[in-house]
């Protein structure tokens, strides 16, 4: 009787649905590191944020709505532990807000999210696009003003392959400018990840009203895990106008000890066009990005980590490490070291 009654009261005050049909997560990383930067002559010592991980806060959460539907919310924060200001500077929830549902279809989401293209891109870097090693500091927008192929969109209509396709996956995604013609754009991706093998490929295309162009990209990306070594190769080409860039990326992860070795090398060549100043564009050079690191697990949710990595500019080039000064003029070298410490929840 005394079961029963508890039973009734619970069922009024989630208003008779059953609690195990809903869950709501409160989830987040908190990254720090010391990092000494150079470019050129000009040298900073700093504590920074996000070396191995973005530092954020997020609170997700799914209902099963019966039949195999289930409706879903997402809302993501960057925390910047070395200031302690939220959203990054920017959004507040700049990383992620999206609603979803989901089924046997596949899932659907709505709102600012990850486009196909950068989730593509992130998987064959062993840094994610994050911290002091990784490749995104390379990539280069061509002066179109595009963000989208190669970050987060706003206003995003996404959806994703179900996962019982046997290894395959896939999304496509299409952003709605809303006035912001660089906003606007789609991106497609395809790929198999099943054992040891994960190929995938993606493409995407952002509009630019001002002069009736796109920038486009095109990547193709692999990776073996054998055990003892897992070597990854990416190949990404962007076109806008009649500039273009083109990006090899070779890395290998190792486990050792507790943690995981890491190491990988960038090789980014723009074409003449790209080099050539014009009214509006900065020019671009090549470069290439070497880069290494060491994550070492202290539990499940926390890890020290060290970072080395440099860049090496030719031409025009100005790419820097991240959280490295500004490069002072063409061809100058930046590099970077840290130690850091990552604890997630």
């Amino acid at each position: 009787m005394k079961k029963a009654l508890i039973a009734l009261a619970v069922l009024g005050l989630t208003g008779g649905a059953a609690v195990a049909q809903s869950s709501v997560t409160l989830f987040g990383v908190l990254d720090a590191d010391m990092k000494y930067v150079k470019t050129g002559d000009l040298k900073l010592k700093k504590l920074d944020s996000a070396g191995l991980n973005t530092s954020r806060i997020g609170v997700r959460g799914t209902e099963d709505l019966g039949g195999g539907l289930k409706a879903g919310f997402w809302l993501e924060s960057q925390v910047d532990t070395d200031t302690g200001v939220a959203g990054g500077g920017s959004a507040f929830w700049g990383r992620r807000a999206t609603v979803s549902l989901s089924g046997d279809f596949g899932e659907v989401r709505l709102g600012r999210n990850k486009t196909a293209s950068r989730l593509h891109l992130e998987d064959f870097d062993p840094t994610a696009f994050t911290g002091l090693g990784s490749v995104s500091v390379l990539y280069s927008n061509l002066g179109s003003g595009n963000s989208t192929s190669f970050g987060r969109a706003d206003n995003l209509a996404s959806y994703s392959l179900p996962t019982n396709l046997g290894g395959f996956y896939g999304g496509v995604d299409v952003s709605a400018g809303e006035g912001t013609s660089t906003n606007k754009g789609q991106s497609v991706r395809l790929g198999y990840k099943a054992g040891p093998l994960h190929v995938s490929g993606a493409y995407a295309s952002t509009s630019n009203a001002a002069d009736n162009s796109k920038f486009k990209l095109a990547s193709a990306g692999a990776a073996y895990d054998f055990g003892v070594v897992r070597p990854s190769l990416s190949y990404t080409q962007t076109k806008y106008l009649g500039r273009e860039q083109k990006i090899w990326t070779a890395s290998v992860t190792a486990p050792l000890g507790q943690g995981q070795l890491w190491g990988a090398y960038t090789n980014a060549a723009a074409n003449g066009a790209a080099e050539t100043a014009v009214a509006g564009y900065t020019p671009i050079g090549d470069a290439k990005l070497f880069a290494a690191g060491y994550i070492y697990n202290l539990s499940k949710r926390t890890a020290l980590y060290t970072t080395v990595s440099q860049v090496k500019n030719s031409g025009a080039a100005k790419f820097i490490v991240s959280g490295a000064p500004a490069a002072t003029a063409g061809g100058q070298k930046s590099s970077g070291f840290d130690v850091g410490i990552r604890h997630s929840f």
